[in-house]
């Protein structure tokens, strides 16, 4: 997130696609702006995590694009100054709110398997070796996402959507404390690929807070890739680099690390598709909710989580946690890719469902691990909080899979009233940590998401062309048919439970959205301890603590923190409401409208 931008965000000229490329590293920063979590006002507004990616979205905005524009030419602007977090080589998932036609829809760009890769693929591989090699690299979705949805529903060619980010790239943003930190967090691994050590470790150090960070090589390859178009990367000459790095990773010589080679090929990117699917919805006290479905476990998870809180008299955090208890072991034992698993997602946004599973949570924290309900469409009746009341369990509780902490979310509206909710990821800190030479690309190491195995019967382990389960959730939430709420969160399998929580902060606990979004977080995933922020174990530690939480502060950086959301609300009268984290929470996002006055 950076704390301060270049001043100039405007489509560059012909002269300006022409001219020499500036020289990567690290120079004198410009004038300061100030980022502010919380905008309102008319004609379309933006929040991302990043000044200059909001920015760039706004520029789209203010020059007659429409929400999908500015999603695109946003993602590929925190592709510039959030590498670690996103970036063309990677993936993610848009829920889409198409005023025309007042329907909501999906795309999803979520990274692919190369068709070398097995069920076992990964078994007896350490976690840690696996993040950084290219084994764990799939095959990147982003471009061909951003292709689908500007055709479907922009009105910008690819090539115009990607100008603010080549500006960005060329210009250069001031480094701010989160960069220097994900950069020293990664420089060991870093070190050890030549062309990742030349780019983000010149002189062999962090880019030093408050300095100008450039990135020459990769605002070449935006301008070349709107030249040339998708096909260059997939199939094309940019896949055919991309495949290269991956099969032979560029070492350090010297470097002790055990790099894996990867798997893919460049008939894996030729055959990859974004696809269109529709979104998962339920109903929650009269609103409609939707979200992302599988591969994505967002959506489903979010919603079986609603579902469950409504059929319950009361909800309070204890209710908002035993809820999500309870969709976290549902969505590990049945949720993967539709298209090689039977995801029974109906069954789990079903009321009778909830219902049944809502008979468990009682005025004290069930045992730990809450087992699978039985989606099976008979459900049994019961007095509240009978346990006897539980389905037979499908399976075992499965335990949580490790998945990254970052990926990036950004929302964004516009003059006609679409909305884009847009996750895009390049799973870790850093991805693979491998940068491709000469094009200032950070590769995903997104296949880590799967389960490594050996697993029987685990609906997310590897197989070939199949999509790694997802914790992305970008959500809308229309009222009457209209947009009311639009939502989502980085944070790894704590993404669902930001999106739940500012939820059920919004509209059960009667917050404005902002403090909803600031308030203190709790992730209780079916784990016996619940990850917390400090602030909530100060504020309500005690009193769930004698129903029987315990709470820890989740270490994995940035440490003591949980999510890093960005929120719309449409107020009265066509006035939108932009919202971004407090600067307590990762230094703070950054929240824009088209105009303060109508």
């Amino acid at each position: 997130m950076r704390s301060v931008v270049v001043t100039s965000l405007g489509l560059v000229t012909l002269a300006g696609l022409l001219a020499p490329p500036a020289r990567a590293g690290v120079h004198p920063p410009p004038p300061q702006e100030v980022k502010r979590p919380v905008a309102e006002g008319y004609g379309g507004a933006v929040a991302t995590v990043d000044l200059d990616a909001s920015k760039a979205a706004l520029t789209v905005l203010r020059q007659g694009g429409n929400a999908m524009d500015a999603a695109v030419a946003g993602a590929a602007a925190l592709g510039v100054t959030e590498p670690y977090s996103a970036g063309l080589a990677g993936g993610g998932f848009i829920v889409y709110y198409d005023a025309r036609r007042r329907k909501v829809t999906t795309i999803d760009g979520r990274e692919t398997a190369p068709q070398a890769m097995t069920s076992t693929t990964l078994e007896g591989i350490p976690f840690a070796e696996a993040v950084t090699s290219g084994l764990s690299v799939g095959v990147p979705g982003s471009v061909a996402q951003w292709e689908t949805a500007l055709r479907e529903y922009g009105t910008m060619s690819l090539r115009e959507a990607l100008r603010p980010a080549i500006d960005i790239a060329e210009k250069g943003f001031v480094v701010d404390q989160t960069f220097y930190d994900q950069t020293q967090q990664n420089a060991e691994r870093f070190a050890d690929f030549t062309s990742t050590a030349s780019l983000y470790l010149p002189g062999g150090q962090p880019p030093r807070v408050g300095s100008v960070f450039r990135n020459p090589d990769l605002a070449r390859t935006y301008r070349e890739l709107g030249i040339r178009g998708p096909s260059w990367l997939y199939g094309g000459a940019l896949g055919q680099e991309i495949v290269a790095t991956v099969k032979k990773p560029p070492v350090r010589e010297g470097a002790t690390r055990n790099v894996r080679p990867g798997l893919m090929e460049v008939s894996d990117l030729t055959a990859y598709r974004a696809l269109e699917r529709p979104p998962t919805k339920v109903t929650y006290k009269g609103l409609d909710v939707y979200g992302m479905a599988p591969p994505s476990s967002g959506g489903s998870t979010v919603g079986e989580a609603l579902k469950i809180l409504e059929a319950l008299p009361k909800v309070g955090l204890h209710e908002y946690l035993e809820a999500s208890r309870l969709a976290f072991a549902d969505r590990n034992a049945y949720v993967g890719d539709p298209a090689y698993v039977d995801v029974p997602l109906g069954a789990l946004l079903s009321d009778g469902f909830a219902k049944e599973r809502a008979c468990l949570i009682g005025p004290r924290a069930m045992a730990h691990p809450a087992e699978p309900g039985s989606p099976d469409g008979s459900y049994s009746s019961c007095a509240q909080g009978d346990p006897a009341a539980q389905g037979a369990p499908a399976a075992s509780a499965p335990e949580e899979k490790k998945e990254g902490p970052e990926t990036t979310h950004l929302v964004v509206t516009d003059r006609w009233g679409d909305v884009a909710a847009y996750n895009i990821t390049i799973e870790q800190t850093g991805g693979s940590g491998i940068v491709v030479p000469g094009r200032g690309i950070l590769l995903n190491n997104e296949l880590t998401d799967f389960t490594f195995g050996p697993a029987p019967g685990d609906p997310n382990l590897p197989a070939p062309g199949k999509r790694p389960r997802s914790s992305m959730a970008p959500t809308i939430v229309l009222k009457d048919g209209r947009p009311l709420l639009a939502v989502g969160s980085p944070g790894g399998a704590t993404i669902i439970t930001t999106v739940l929580q500012i939820l059920v902060n919004r509209l059960d606990f009667g917050m404005s959205l902002p403090d909803a979004v600031a308030a203190p977080r709790a992730s209780q995933r079916n784990t016996e301890v619940t990850q917390a922020e400090q602030a909530f174990i100060d504020r309500y530690g005690k009193k769930l603590g004698k129903l029987g939480h315990t709470f820890a502060v989740p270490t994995t950086p940035p440490a003591g923190e949980i999510g890093a959301a960005t929120g719309l609300e449409f107020l009265r009268n066509g006035r939108v409401q932009a919202v971004a984290e407090p600067a307590f929470r990762r230094g703070g996002g950054s929240a824009l409208v088209v105009s303060t006055r109508r």
